[in-house]
């Protein structure tokens, strides 16, 4: 069965922006083309900075997505990883945690956390969501990233008096 690719991520201005990109070294030849994605669209986007760091696998992004976030040095973060089925429970018990884990670390800090970390099957269904492009789930990852750190400002903006249009 063939699943019809989403749209192009599109990309907002980053320019004034902090991210933090967490990559997770296990899968590590998809996670370098995720990486190389979310680069390719922050660099594109024109962030001010971008500080990348490293972690042993999936389940290592929350808590390392947490301290960045808390730190309020950045003003989103971006995860991305690879989990690939294998023949024991071990996908479903790390995939859940993980995706659980990092939703858990946007809301405890009230920062933006993109989830680009990928599910998948097989390494071939990582690799075609990883190939250089805009499809590249690293880059759309970066791309929600930076579409949340321009919205929550203004949600987050007090209220202009009553009678004054904006």
């Amino acid at each position: 069965m063939r699943v019809a690719a989403g749209p192009a991520a599109t990309l907002g201005d980053a320019s004034g922006l902090r991210f933090a990109l967490i990559v997770s070294r296990f899968n590590e030849a998809v996670t370098g083309a995720l990486r190389a994605g979310a680069v390719e669209a922050l660099t594109a986007a024109r962030a001010s900075a971008v500080d990348t760091f490293d972690v042993p696998g999936a389940f290592e992004l929350p808590l390392a997505a947490r301290v960045a976030a808390a730190g309020g040095r950045y003003d989103a973060v971006i995860c991305v990883g690879c989990v690939i089925r294998g023949e024991t429970p071990h996908f479903e018990y790390i995939s859940s945690a993980v995706a659980h884990a990092i939703a858990d670390v946007a809301l405890a800090t009230g920062r933006p956390v993109a989830f680009g970390v990928l599910t998948t099957d097989t390494l071939a269904q990582a690799e075609a969501r990883a190939a250089s492009g805009p499809g590249n789930k690293g880059y759309e990852a970066a791309a929600a990233a930076i579409d949340m750190a321009r919205l929550l400002p203004r949600l987050a903006a007090p209220a202009p008096p009553r009678g004054i249009e904006v």
